[in-house]
């Protein structure tokens, strides 16, 4: 037996290598891949450019530290703060560490500003990580049970309710910052609407609090914008990232803008691997392949035509809930527990994901094909009757 620790439920399937969204297990069988990694492979497996850019840092520099320049790191941070509209770029490895970094940057500010006991609100169902912090900061009893005393400082509201985010507002002078997932990934593909996300920002702008959105999951292209909050035309203080930044090479990032920018100094935070030239290197190959090949584009029209799909599919079937999502950010609601739905897609060749124990979340590669998308609609459709017994 493998001496790994034992924190995850694997499947009993091991991959060897994958072809754009195919990936192969050890005795050769095929599967479309509909999960991306977690949202994480943008590209695919082995696209050609990706691999040609890493082989080529490989042979020149993997890694100097952060006590010099990393001219790669100064080539993405300008890249991510052009499509952004960001001031300032932090790189860290991961998803949890670009959220720590987000909530250590809104307390540094909150006591700035004067306030001993600094408070972000965060929401019902949201899902920043598993430090200790962003534990704390999730909104998931699951993934906090057993690490308690968890860390103070978090006030949380119910999920696109603005009204529960103004009562607050009137009762709480420790709060410093909100923080939110534009679409809730871990929480079952929860969308918050435009309005919600223009009438928090100008909370935000009138309590002088930072507005941080998490787009880890929904940001880099996967709803046909860059970013998630692109789509209600608000610019955030604080936005983190992570998952698909680097199609598969560990990084994370968190990006500051105006009363956010400037609040760390040296010395304030850091990070051994953050920006290191490997990582900096793919996320540039990835930013570059999403723009020069219409992938959010591509997100969003091949998104719809899967939505569509399944709902068409699944429509008047007796357990079926409803499609939701955004781009290739897809979740498929059903009346009753349906974990099981991933075994049944391994058997046959469809990698899937269930979330909040109910919701089939699809996260493929941006680079899936309209036939892909074609085949990942008759599939589901017919594993998912099959599962409810239709």
């Amino acid at each position: 037996m493998p001496h790994l620790m034992n924190t995850y439920g694997r499947l009993p399937i091991a991959f060897t290598h994958g072809q754009g969204c195919r990936l192969f297990d050890e005795q050769g069988k095929s599967y479309l891949d509909a999960l991306a990694g977690i949202a994480v492979n943008t590209l695919g497996h082995n696209h050609p450019r990706l691999v040609r850019a890493l082989s080529a840092q490989v042979g020149r520099l993997i890694h100097a530290s952060n006590l010099y320049r990393i001219s790669e790191a100064e080539m993405v941070s300008d890249r991510l703060a052009a499509l952004s509209g960001m001031d300032e770029v932090f790189f860290c490895n991961s998803g949890c560490e670009a959220n720590e970094a987000a909530i250590k940057l809104a307390r540094l500010y909150g006591h700035q500003q004067g306030i001993e006991q600094p408070a972000i609100i965060v929401m019902e169902q949201a899902f920043h990580g598993r430090t200790l912090a962003t534990l704390s900061a999730t909104g998931n009893r699951k993934v906090q049970a057993g690490f308690e005393p968890l860390v103070s400082g978090f006030v949380r509201v119910p999920f696109d309710d603005i009204a529960a985010i103004e009562q607050l507002a009137a009762r709480n002078p420790n709060v410093v910052a909100v923080l939110f997932e534009p679409i809730q990934g871990e929480g079952g593909i929860n969308l918050a609407h435009k309005d919600y996300m223009r009438s928090l920002r100008r909370i935000c702008d009138e309590k002088n609090w930072l507005f941080m959105v998490d787009e880890v999951q929904c940001g880099l292209g996967r709803t046909g914008a860059w970013f998630a909050h692109q789509h209600a035309d608000v610019l955030p203080d604080v936005m983190t990232l992570a998952k698909g930044l680097a199609s598969g090479v560990p990084i994370g990032a968190c990006l500051a803008a105006g009363r956010a920018a400037g609040v760390f100094k040296p010395g304030n935070h850091g990070s051994t691997f953050g920006g290191n030239p490997l990582a900096c290197v793919a996320a540039l190959t990835t930013l570059d392949v999403i723009e020069a090949d219409g992938l959010m584009a591509h997100a969003e029209k091949l998104g719809a035509v899967i939505r569509d799909g399944l709902r068409s599919g699944l429509s008047g079937v007796d357990g079926f809930v409803e499609v939701r999502g955004d781009g290739l950010m897809i979740g498929i609601e059903l009346d009753r527990t349906c974990t099981d739905l991933v075994t049944r897609g391994l058997e046959a060749g469809l990698l899937i994901n269930v979330t909040a124990d109910k919701v089939v979340r699809l996260l493929p590669p941006l680079v899936m094909s309209d036939a892909e998308g074609a085949e990942l609609v008759v599939a589901l459709v017919s594993l998912i009757k099959e599962f409810l017994g239709v």
